[in-house]
């Protein structure tokens, strides 16, 4: 089968072995494949390894095949990937076994992928196949950090610096059905005039005074994935009580925090990554009852996968990159 692998430090668009499906494990065959900025730092990670590792973490696709003791799916059974491996309750931090589909297990930029039954669940009627493929990864990642960790409720203000990213635009889609006022920073004019397209109240120039921006307001939570760049910018704009919760840092990964200033701000700091099957199953059961779009911002074919690669490395995006597989 056709795949997009990383082996011997490069990445390939090759032929691979075909898997087969052993007790518990389903095979599906991949219809599209969502991008997301992880991939693209799984080569970093992996170096000169020599062994080929499909990457991807986000798939939708249909049953093909199920082994021994599957009973929950059929073949021919609509599915999607659940990328966040082994974490099924919801928890404040998931356990050793966690990992994320794409390394080291093999991901979803192939043709087929051998999973456990587990980590399938319904693909949403009201999606797309294109939308399907996107909303695991950034969309549990988001309402994870909105409603679990956050604690978002209705009428108070988040705050979301950077709005082209896909985790942001599921973020402006969740705080509005959950009746909260969203705030976006962009340095785009163009990602400014999506992102209020899309229902932020405000979207404000990253390059700004944001205190100025806002006219003294100040929110209840900053939900935070740039890092460095924005940090401390965003405690600035934070009310005192506040809650900001980090999930990546796209720029660098060290702060310099003031922790007199935090403390007598009485600030929480919260940390997340990914989220739970139950959270996730919250999430699919959420975006089906509002009937939320995904914003895919571009559908690339399997074999051009390097392409998708070197645009959201530009971060000139909006929303999500789809990758087309079986067509």
């Amino acid at each position: 089968m056709k795949a997009f692998v990383h082996e011997n430090g490069e990445l390939r668009f090759t032929d691979i072995q075909e898997p087969t499906a052993k007790k518990g494990e389903v095979i599906v065959s991949l219809k599209t494949a969502g991008v997301n900025r992880r991939d693209t730092m799984i080569p970093v990670r992996r170096g000169d390894a020599k062994e080929p590792l499909i990457l991807g973490s986000d798939g939708a696709g249909i049953v093909e095949s199920v082994g021994e003791g599957v009973t929950r799916w059929r073949v021919g059974d609509e599915v999607i990937i659940n990328p966040a491996l082994r974490w099924y309750d919801e928890s404040n931090a998931p356990s050793a076994t966690f990992d994320i589909l794409g390394m080291p297990d093999h991901g979803t930029f192939a043709e087929k992928i051998c999973i456990s039954a587990e980590q399938l669940e319904k693909k949403p009627e009201h999606l797309s196949w294109d939308e399907a493929a996107v909303i695991a990864l950034a969309g549990l990642t988001g309402y994870r950090a909105l409603v679990t960790k956050g604690q978002i409720q209705e009428g108070q203000t988040v705050f979301i610096p950077g709005a082209g990213s896909g985790v942001a635009t599921f973020l402006i889609q969740f705080a509005k059905k959950l009746g909260a006022r969203v705030i976006v920073t962009s340095r785009s004019e163009e990602k400014r005039r999506h992102a209020t397209e899309l229902g932020a109240d405000l979207a404000i120039d990253t390059n700004s005074d944001w205190p100025t921006e806002l006219e003294g307001e100040s929110v209840d939570l900053v939900i935070e994935s740039v890092g460095r760049a924005t940090f401390n910018r965003s405690l600035k704009v934070l009310k005192q009580g506040g809650r900001i919760v980090v999930f990546g840092a796209t720029t660098e990964d060290t702060v310099d925090l003031n922790l007199r200033e935090f403390f007598y701000g009485q600030y929480t700091l919260l940390g997340t990554t990914m989220g739970s099957r139950n959270e996730l199953r919250d999430m699919l059961s959420f975006i089906a009852e509002h009937q939320i779009h995904p914003v895919v911002d571009s559908i690339i074919p399997l074999e051009q996968t390097a392409q998708a690669f070197a645009k959201l490395d530009k971060s000139v995006q909006f929303g999500k990159i789809v990758l087309q597989i079986n067509q």
